[in-house]
């Protein structure tokens, strides 16, 4: 019901809205007053004619002082102005007073000298309240549309840069594999055929199945395993690589390439520099709604800059950013860095699953 009637309101007019709320006003005002005497066709009529100072002042807070000043911060302008409008509507509320209230309904009574200053500043507590709330009306409508504004201009931020950073993982991905493939080819290996296979599923999901916000995690989970087949492929017997997978819901929605990165930078910081004996575990797990990626594997003593290529490497900045901005608050990444191996540990809740 609330629902609706928000609904049929918001196709109202924008004049039909400012003609509705003098009218409620209005009407709320002459039924107060009119119950002491039930005389409320007189009281109707007056406050039909009382509204005349009151949207004198209002209109000219709301649609001259608001922007002009109170918007722009000119604070003193802005009160100076707002008591000069609010004098003078008193001024023209008394002078209703007494050429209109007074001859017309009250003939009998005296309400006093034209120049009434003591009256004058009564008239201005009479019309001072729905100037205020008016106002404040117009205020927080303004303010709520820069809000929804700022909100909107935000997402489409957002979703700029993730469509940026989702982009930057498809060639960063083929370009390291690529290189794979031209070493391989290189050395003319057997192998090269069978990484050309694998490398064309891969880029199938990455084109065509991973262009949705969300995939399900076994397709995320068959795109690790098929990297990893493609590097054990690459390195032969001088790599051990294991993926063990304990996944309660296979279908659970992730967003995609989550976990590539993760695992890619483990063989390209971590193993390509080892010459035997080179290792990489992988564990994915799911369960009471928390997934759970570890990989570790084994540290490369080739090259000192392997700590801060491992920590600073492209993929693994797209991937913490994405993070941030995808699963803020629910997520937690810890990098362990040991004398023999790096670990990469990334927990994710999920609440609605």
């Amino acid at each position: 019901m609330q629902e609706r009637i928000i609904s049929v309101y918001g196709r109202i007019p924008r004049v039909g809205k400012h003609i509705l709320f003098w009218v409620v006003f209005a009407s709320f005002y002459a039924l107060l007053w009119g119950s002491f005497d039930d005389e409320y066709g007189k009281q109707f009529a007056l406050q039909f004619i009382f509204l005349i100072p009151k949207m004198f002042a209002a209109y000219l807070a709301m649609y001259w002082l608001l922007p002009a000043y109170l918007l722009k911060s000119k604070y003193f302008l802005f009160f100076g102005w707002f008591i000069v409008i609010l004098l003078i509507s008193g001024v023209l509320n008394w002078l209703i007073s007494i050429y209109i209230e007074q001859p017309f309904f009250y003939p009998h009574e005296y309400f006093g000298p034209l120049w009434s200053p003591l009256k004058i500043l009564k008239s201005v507590t009479y019309i001072y309240p729905v100037v205020v709330l008016a106002t404040l009306i117009k205020f927080f409508k303004i303010w709520y549309k820069n809000q929804q504004r700022s909100q909107k201009l935000e997402q489409d931020k957002l979703q700029a840069e993730l469509k940026f950073l989702k982009a930057q993982v498809h060639p960063h991905f083929l370009f390291n594999t690529l290189n794979n493939l031209y070493a391989l080819t290189l050395k003319k290996s057997e192998s090269a055929p069978e990484i050309v296979l694998k490398l064309s599923d891969l880029l199938n999901y990455m084109l065509y199945e991973c262009n949705s916000e969300l995939v399900p995690l076994k397709k995320e989970i068959e795109l690790v395993e098929n990297y990893v087949a493609l590097e054990k492929l690459r390195y032969g017997d001088r790599l051990d690589a294991k993926v063990n997978v304990k996944v309660e819901n296979p279908d659970l929605k992730i967003t995609p390439m989550l976990i590539l990165p993760f695992v890619e930078n483990s063989f390209k910081h971590g193993v390509s520099g080892e010459t035997e004996n080179a290792w990489v575990s992988i564990d994915i797990t799911l369960k009471n709604k928390q997934l759970t990626i570890k990989v570790d594997n084994s540290k490369s003593n080739s090259d000192n800059k392997d700590e801060q290529n491992y920590r600073e490497g492209i993929g693994l900045k797209n991937v913490k950013r994405r993070l941030e901005l995808l699963y803020e608050g629910e997520y937690e990444l810890k990098i362990l860095d040991t004398e023999e191996s790096y670990l990469v540990v990334l927990r994710l809740e999920f609440k609605d699953i």
